[in-house]
C-alpha cells in the first residue's frame, strides 16, 4: 500500500508550468522554426503555416493540462498524447493533419532548440567545469569521439546489411 503522505509531498513539489510565458516563447519557436524549414526545405512559411499552427495548439494544449489537470504528467507526455491522438487512422480530420505536419521538416525544427540547448549553460556548470579540471576535457573528447566512431560503425554496418 502506497503511503499517501508521500504521494501528497511529490504533487506539492511538481513543477507548475508557466502557460502564458511558456506559450509566448513557444510562438517564437515556431517563427524561427519556419524560417528553418524553409532554408532547409524551401517550402513557404503559408504553406508550412497550417502545420506549425497545429504543432502550437498540440503544445499549448498540452502545457494547459500539465498545469491544471489534478494528477502530474509533464507536459511534453500530454503533448505528445494529444498529437498522438490527432493522428490515429479513423480520427476525423487525422489525414489532414498529417499532410499538414508533413510540410515540415523536424530535423530544422530540432536544430535551433538543440543549439540552444547546448549554449545555455548556467554559471554552475561553468564553476563545475572549472574544479573539474583539466582531465574533464579529455574524458569529454574521448567520448564525443567514441559516439561518434561507434554510431558510424553502426550506420556502416546496418548499411551493408541491408544495402
Amino acid at each position: 500500500m502506497q503511503n499517501t503522505e508521500h504521494m501528497n509531498a511529490d504533487a506539492k513539489n511538481e513543477p507548475k508550468v508557466r502557460v502564458g510565458e511558456t506559450a509566448l516563447l513557444l510562438l517564437i519557436a515556431c517563427i524561427i522554426g519556419g524560417v528553418a524549414n524553409y532554408v532547409s526545405t524551401g517550402v513557404g512559411a503559408a504553406e508550412a503555416l497550417p502545420g506549425m499552427a497545429i504543432l502550437y495548439a498540440c503544445s499549448v494544449i498540452g502545457l494547459i493540462l500539465a498545469r491544471f489537470v489534478p494528477f502530474y504528467l509533464p507536459s511534453v507526455g500530454w503533448v505528445s498524447l494529444i498529437a498522438i491522438a490527432i493522428t490515429i487512422p479513423g480520427v476525423p480530420g487525422s489525414e489532414w493533419v498529417v499532410e499538414q505536419v508533413g510540410k515540415i521538416n523536424f530535423l530544422a525544427l530540432a536544430t535551433p532548440a538543440l543549439a540552444y540547448g547546448g549554449l545555455a549553460l548556467s554559471a554552475k556548470e561553468f564553476a563545475i567545469a572549472r574544479t573539474s579540471g583539466w582531465k574533464i576535457v579529455i574524458i569529454a573528447i574521448c567520448v564525443m569521439l567514441g559516439t561518434y566512431l561507434g554510431s558510424a560503425v553502426i550506420a556502416d554496418l546496418t548499411l551493408r546489411v541491408l544495402g
